[in-house]
């Protein structure tokens, strides 16, 4: 049984309720619509002095109409279940997104590329699914692996490893602006924001149903009240920034309900609801009403006092939730005409109420309903946004090119009959991220190599120079997270530990000497400054030096892409850290560890350790010239064994000269493209 519960005017379909072929009024209610301005704002001007007129505010909310234009926009149409086209080259197809993919590239007279070979399709795979380069063992595996069911089960490896949810959690966290401090001024600690990231990743490797990942981070303490792990889900809405120290409770309040709602919208509807707050939205459907009509899904949060933090968990709990206002300019202190909860209209064809379901929970379950909202099969939005987020990952661009912004000014889909089908077919598998990964990584698309391999690559290459058509792989460089964990991963050094509070390694000289006094204590356990990236202490004022270089984005606000720049400070990152030379130090140490003097076998295990294949025999050669050249200048230096880099750590049996040269070897490998680079 659900109780419904009232709701403003805007519970209408589009059809019933701002339609029109145009967004202005008519010419003729000009001077009405003048007059009905003016008393708005004077209303909102002596609200609190005039409490008489409360009954009648609501008749003067004026909204633009919906334009055709809005209501045929591809992004609030209605899912279509659309049918794989046939194809020429059939032959080629390994599931329904090739059908896809092949029938634009016909059309220009090209086909999908040759898969690239198996030890990068092991390699592009483990990074995708687990953000470590694959181990040794695993490539011998897969080598000899001959059955036609070798990538699948490959897939299905990689997909149940506890990795998987660590290397997608990062991805999530991304969208979800998750930090471990409040930000501003003063960034203090939040010493339980991390149960949210452990949450996730938890979540993320148990393959718990996307719809239910939705329904938990909005309301997860209504969903199963009394359960501490349900509750920890709902760090989604208080993962932003926050200023405990404000003067006027009020205002900290105004701006964090605001930052929920318009994180709420661009996370899982791909809508910038945030540009409505102050005024109608400039270009999207999304009227200042609406916004507020949204926030006050949220406006039962319970506010500490000043200088307390909110905590990592969505702090409600009372039934009956406070009265909501639109706020005149979003001016927190000049309420407008009140207002009820209700669902975006543009997104909500169907008209669904608003409905609270009856639970043991002593919340509003406000939260819940527009989760139920959000999470509806007729929902225009939910799963093509999410889709188009995996999407982006595996092949290296989205789908729609704005994967924040499915509005008006954003981009249109490349591939739209793609995206619906991706988008039925995740419901249609019970919202599993899982099966969606295997769909996409199933698929010859996926499987293309992304380096020339005939005529036919150089011709795709002339006709689709940017690959929006996928008519190859693109390459894709490693996020700073993965570059550091995959530098750990191949000299022996990670730390695979699972979860726990944000660990702090050691930061550079020049950047401890500018920090406030504890601003960032080191970890007093050694072990932990070998943790995977995730497990890194976030703070919002302080980014980690390798990260912040290769594009970290901000956790003040949501990010759906991350830029990609090459810069002077990555090539300097890489060649003189302190963490690059020493990691370097431990591959070196790792290869040599069996104290046999085996300068050839030293080049192949670095090699097949650091890129996943065996060295040509040019790259032998040059590798064992170098070794031989550089241990002869150092040597000819005469400097003491305390002054080189030496292997970490140094067998008794290896020369000293020639186990800095390993090092040097090592150093320069992790700053080739092919170490960067993902093929």
């Amino acid at each position: 049984m659900k109780t419904p519960v009232a709701t403003g005017i805007c519970n209408k379909t589009p059809n019933q309720y701002r339609h029109g072929t145009t967004r202005f009024p008519h010419p003729l209610s000009l001077l009405f619509l003048c007059t009905s301005l003016i008393v708005f704002t004077l209303t909102g001007t002596i609200h609190s002095k005039a409490a008489s007129r409360k009954k009648t505010t609501a008749l003067i909310i004026n909204e633009p109409e919906f334009t055709d234009r809005e209501l045929n926009h591809w992004a609030f149409r209605p899912i279509q279940r659309i049918e794989p086209p046939p194809v020429l080259n059939g032959q080629q197809v390994q599931n329904p997104i090739d059908r896809f993919i092949l029938k634009r590239l016909e059309k220009l007279g090209l086909s999908l590329i040759p898969s690239a070979d198996r030890r990068t399709l092991i390699r592009r795979l483990s990074f995708d699914l687990r953000g470590l380069p694959p181990t040794l063992e695993e490539i011998q595996r897969y080598l000899k692996d001959d059955s036609p069911t070798a990538w699948n089960n490959l897939i299905e490896r990689f997909l149940s490893s506890p990795a998987y949810g660590e290397r997608w959690a990062q991805h999530w966290l991304d969208v979800a602006r998750f930090a471990e401090s409040d930000g501003f001024e003063h960034d203090h600690v939040r010493p339980e924001a991390w149960r949210y990231r452990d949450w996730v990743i938890n979540a993320l490797n148990r393959d718990l149903p996307y719809d239910d990942f939705i329904r938990f981070q909005l309301a997860g303490d209504e969903i199963d009240p009394g359960n501490p792990t349900a509750a920890i889900a709902t760090g989604f809405l208080v993962a932003g920034p926050d200023m405990p120290d404000i003067n006027l409770l009020e205002e900290r309040r105004h701006t964090v309900l605001n930052e929920i709602t318009a994180t709420t919208g661009v996370v899982f509807m791909g809508m910038g609801l945030g540009c409505a707050q102050c005024h109608d939205h400039k270009y999207d459907p999304v009227s200042q009403a609406d916004f507020y009509r949204m926030r006050s899904f949220f406006s039962n949060i319970s506010f500490p006092s000043k200088n307390k933090q909110l905590g990592h968990i969505f702090p409600e709990s009372r039934r009956v939730a406070p009265p909501s206002y639109l706020m005149i300019l979003g001016d927190f202190r000049r309420k407008g005409p009140e207002i009820s909860p209700a669902f975006l209209p543009i997104a909500n064809r169907y008209d669904m109420t608003v409905s609270i379901p009856i639970t043991e929970s002593t919340t509003s379950g406000r939260r819940s309903a527009l989760a139920e909202w959000l999470t509806n099969p007729d929902h225009p939005l939910t799963s093509r946004v999410i889709v188009n987020r995996l999407w982006q990952h595996h092949f290296g661009r989205p789908l729609v090119g704005t994967p924040n912004d499915f509005g008006l000014q954003g981009e249109k889909p490349s591939h739209p009959d793609l995206l619906d089908w991706l988008a039925s077919e995740l419901m249609s598998m019970d919202w599993s991220l899982k099966a969606m990964h295997r769909t996409m990584l199933q698929s010859a698309t996926y499987r293309q190599a992304s380096l020339p391999v005939n005529i036919q690559w150089r011709h795709a290459t002339q006709i689709d120079p940017e690959n929006r058509l996928w008519s190859r792989m693109k390459r894709k460089r490693l996020e700073g997270e993965t570059l550091r964990d995959a530098m750990l991963a191949v000299s022996d050094q990670l730390n695979f530990e699972h979860g726990g509070q944000g660990v702090r390694p050691p930061l550079p000289e020049e950047i401890t000497t500018t920090l406030l006094k504890k601003q960032w204590q080191v970890s007093t356990d050694i072990k932990d400054h070998f943790r995977r990236s995730i497990f890194l202490f976030v703070r919002r004022n302080l980014k980690y030096p390798m990260f912040d270089v290769f594009d970290r984005p901000d956790t003040n606000a949501s990010c759906g892409h991350r830029s990609t720049s090459t810069t002077a400070t990555q090539s300097l990152t890489l060649l003189n850290s302190d963490f690059s030379i020493q990691t370097a130090r431990f591959l070196a140490g790792s290869v040599t560890a069996h104290g046999v003097a085996d300068i050839p076998h030293w080049i192949d295990q670095c090699y097949k350790r650091v890129f996943s294949r065996p060295p040509t025999n040019s790259e032998l050669q040059a590798g064992v010239e170098f070794i031989r050249q550089q241990s002869s200048l150092l040597r000819k230096e005469n400097r003491p064994m305390i002054n080189l880099a030496t292997p970490l750590p140094r067998h008794p049996a290896v020369d000293g000269y020639i186990g800095t040269a390993l090092t040097d070897f090592a150093l320069a490998m992790f700053n080739l493209n092919e170490m960067i680079y993902l093929d």
